[in-house]
């Protein structure tokens, strides 16, 4: 068998056995819905996300609001379907930035080991003592509230996780025989490591990658809610809970439905990473 169909055949078996995790694939669905639901947000909003009626303001749920309006009569239907698109973009593009620098970071540190090492991985600690909601609201405050400045932030903030990651999986995966018999055959550091190392690497990169976008969208919505992410009235779950807590009291459904937007979005990447760390377990193959 060649080394494309047993990669194609690896592929396929992983997803065999994610199938048969009915959990995962219900997190799977659900992370479906909400790429779609971002997708068409303008065929499925009824209304505009900025669309003021101040007659109906702090209406309850009903047939013409289905979750009801806010403190400017804007109906929040519409304002949570808008912000899957920014919860979904901040938390898929923060973790590519994190994904991509730190993967680099943790490939060359564990191929060539000694000073280069010690060096890129004690930034790497240093950066992993401080935490990571911190990191990303000193980095928002310094390059001020904005949805690009957000993704930077959430993704600088991840990138040591990465790199140990990747640093881990090089260090098992350098010393085998097919990357001594790349170096025998004259291949360079780079494809070398790009080429064989990485492509090898993938299984707990793709799990950790799952779980840190939920981890990019929570965190997003934290600076959202203490003001440091998206400048109103661009809808995002965190500003959106942030505007309900004044009125919790007398309108809870201002903040139970973003809320709920949250918890079921991080509950199905949950879902969804947890099945593919078991599917990618070479301990579980059959």
């Amino acid at each position: 068998m060649s080394k494309k169909n047993k990669k194609k055949s690896y592929w396929l078996e992983v997803w065999k056995r994610l199938r048969r995790n009915k959990m995962a694939m219900f997190g799977l669905f659900i992370i479906i819905v909400l790429f779609i639901t971002a997708i068409f947000a303008d065929f499925i909003a009824p209304y505009p996300y900025d669309k003021q009626d101040l007659i109906n303001m702090f209406q309850t749920p009903s047939k013409d609001h289905l979750f009801g309006t806010d403190e400017f009569g804007r109906d929040i239907f519409s304002r949570v379907v808008y912000g899957s698109r920014i919860s979904l973009e901040v938390g898929f593009i923060a973790v590519g930035i994190s994904l991509i620098f730190g993967g680099v970071i943790g490939a060359v540190a564990g191929f060539y080991g000694g000073r280069i090492e010690n060096f890129l991985m004690r930034i790497m600690d240093i950066l992993l003592a401080i935490p990571q909601i911190l990191l990303a609201i000193a980095i928002v405050a310094a390059l001020g509230p904005s949805i690009a400045n957000l993704m930077i932030a959430v993704g600088i903030s991840s990138i040591p996780g990465y790199a140990r990651i990747v640093r881990a999986s090089v260090l098992t995966i350098r010393e085998q025989e097919f990357i001594e018999a790349a170096k025998a055959a004259g291949s360079s550091d780079f494809r070398i490591i790009f080429k064989h190392i990485l492509p090898n690497s993938m299984a707990p990169i793709i799990v950790q990658a799952t779980i840190g976008v939920a981890i990019a969208i929570l965190t997003a919505a934290g600076l959202s809610f203490i003001g440091l992410g998206i400048a109103p009235p661009t809808p995002e779950w965190g500003s959106m809970l942030s505007g309900g807590r004044s009125y919790i009291r007398d309108f809870p459904h201002m903040t139970l439905y973003p809320g709920l937007a949250i918890m079921v979005t991080i509950f199905a990447l949950n879902l969804l990473g947890d099945g593919l760390r078991d599917a990618l377990d070479p301990k579980l193959r059959n």
